[in-house]
């Protein structure tokens, strides 16, 4: 990534922690613009390219004690700015520093502690300890034994007597507990002490953003044209307006229609795009093609390589009726560039494949425009609002680039679909009614590839059962389901069994999703 010039920058190095990701959330609310890089490419010539205004050190797995574990470049310690290090970072920059780490030997913490502080003050725990102890959230097994010369310590905790240390005459602050997780309720308190000690005036708004990145588009397009696949989905519908009002006609958007999309999407969007906002629009409706090509296939992977296949030749020969195109848009966020380089400089387990059209850039020789690169999603959300977008369709759930094929396991046909797309869209009704959605992360039905037996009215059925999943997440690193009550889900059970013929049972998945990745479809 391309440091943003007129920004003052603070620079993540990451030690590959599961948690690095809320790091750069936490500065990023406090308008503090901030890149994450793997430690193995944060090299002497990097930071003096990057010029950071301080430095953080990420947790991580490793053990500093080992050899060839990790390490930033010593050469950090003299660019004479603020570095704040947190867990692994801490004892990273101890053992650098001159101090000692020594392994758990009954030491080790994880989870909730709490931190008392000792007789020293400093601006860094402005707001901290005002009732006592700090809870915080601990994840080490070795620990601190001795604190590097200049440093003192300011805070402990049973198992890290240098829970918080730091040298003020050189600004390099270190904890051992995280402050970015939920579980430390002050610590963006912390943060929000280190940015100001730093000197960070908290200029990282979507205002100045949306200004910046029409200035760059206006930039590295000039007068050629532009193709973006638009989804219908907030990513790529707002970097769609944002391109447009950069650039105008110029711009052509392809909204390839895969047969997949939810009740009345596809409308939906065609009337937003080409009748509201005037954008140059290709509606492909190709949904024949990708049903056909679908039909008998109940392998989820299987499902996922035929659509991305389809869609990149339907995109291709749709893209093509474009003359003199030569740049291709898409909605890509942060976290898909950061989950892009592996930590360790290796491949990362494929858990799904992505459903972002990898390959066609090369394909048609074209260049990228990725003007969303720098944010995460909720800044999306923020610039969409900057850019005039309607609240309703900024805050929509995300919704799976493969659309409702994996939300039909096994087979898929046409009738499924269309049980399906009615029993989502009274679940969602009713989710608005109850005044529920915004507390939501995400929420649908699923139907299920059995059928079950039920009596409505005098007679016997024999349809469809579906599921119905809604999750919650603080910051879209995991997720848990929405405890809904019994009166909204009988309710709403009763409505769909009624309303949408072919499902005479309905259940709720309570399953939660661990570290990674919100969108687990």
């Amino acid at each position: 990534m391309t440091p943003t010039p007129s920004h003052d920058r603070l620079l993540i190095i990451d030690f590959g922690s599961q948690v690095t990701q809320l790091i750069a959330r936490r500065l990023r609310e406090l308008n503090v613009y901030c890149e994450i890089h793997p430690y193995q490419k944060v090299t002497d010539a990097f930071l003096a390219r990057f010029a950071p205004k301080a430095v953080i050190f990420s947790g991580g797995p490793a053990s500093v004690i080992d050899a060839g574990s990790p390490r930033p470049p010593s050469s950090v310690f003299d660019l004479g700015v603020p570095i704040l290090g947190i867990c692994y970072g801490q004892q990273v920059m101890m053992q650098m520093l001159g101090g000692r780490v020594e392994r758990g030997h009954g030491t080790a913490e994880f989870g909730r502690a709490y931190v008392t502080h000792t007789d020293r003050r400093i601006d860094l725990l402005n707001g901290w300890f005002l009732e006592g102890r700090e809870q915080v959230w601990m994840s080490h097994g070795d620990h601190v034994a001795a604190i590097a010369p200049g440093f003192e310590v300011f805070g402990t905790s049973p198992g890290a007597p240098f829970a918080i240390t730091a040298d003020p005459a050189r600004r390099f602050y270190a904890v051992q507990f995280h402050p970015e997780v939920h579980h430390t309720p002050n610590g963006r308190t912390l943060y929000e002490n280190f940015v100001r000690l730093a000197g960070f005036t908290g200029d990282w708004t979507m205002g100045a953003y949306r200004d910046e990145a029409i200035r760059k588009i206006r930039e590295q397009v000039g007068d050629k044209r532009v193709i973006c696949g638009l989804s219908g989905g907030v990513d790529s519908s707002v970097a769609a307006v944002l391109i447009h009002e950069a650039i105008g006609d110029q711009l052509t958007c392809v909204f390839v229609d895969h047969g997949l999309l939810r009740l009345n999407e596809a409308d939906e969007v065609v009337g937003m795009f080409r009748d509201h906002y005037n954008i140059p629009l290709i509606h492909a409706d190709e949904s024949e093609l990708f049903l056909s090509a679908l039909e008998g296939v109940s392998d989820p992977e299987t499902k996922r390589k035929t659509i991305g296949r389809l869609f990149i030749d339907v995109f291709q020969k749709h893209a093509n009726e474009i003359d003199g195109a030569e740049f291709l848009a898409q909605g890509t966020l942060y976290p898909d560039v950061i989950e892009s380089v592996s930590f360790s400089g290796g491949p990362s387990v494929t858990i799904k494949s992505h459903h972002n059209v990898g390959g066609l850039p090369e394909k048609m020789g074209l260049k990228l425009v990725e003007p969303l690169r720098e944010l995460f999603k909720d800044e999306v959300r923020a610039l969409g609002h900057e850019l005039g977008l309607p609240a309703s369709f900024i805050g929509r759930h995300p919704f799976p680039g493969p659309g409702l094929a994996i939300r039909c396991p096994g087979e898929i046909t046409r009738e499924k679909l269309d049980i399906l797309r009615k029993a989502d869209a009274v679940y969602i009704d009713q989710i608005r009614r109850h005044g529920l959605y915004d507390e939501i992360w995400q929420a649908f039905v699923a139907i299920l590839p059995v059928r079950t037996v039920g009596v409505m009215g005098d007679g016997r059925t024999y349809d469809y059962a579906c599921a119905l999943r809604a999750v919650t997440s603080v910051d879209g690193m995991t997720a848990d389901y929405y405890p809904f009550s019994h009166d909204f889900l009988g309710e709403t059970a009763t409505r769909i069994i009624n309303e949408v013929k072919g499902i005479n049972r309905v259940t709720y998945d309570i399953t939660s999703k661990p570290p990674g990745t919100i969108e687990w479809e």
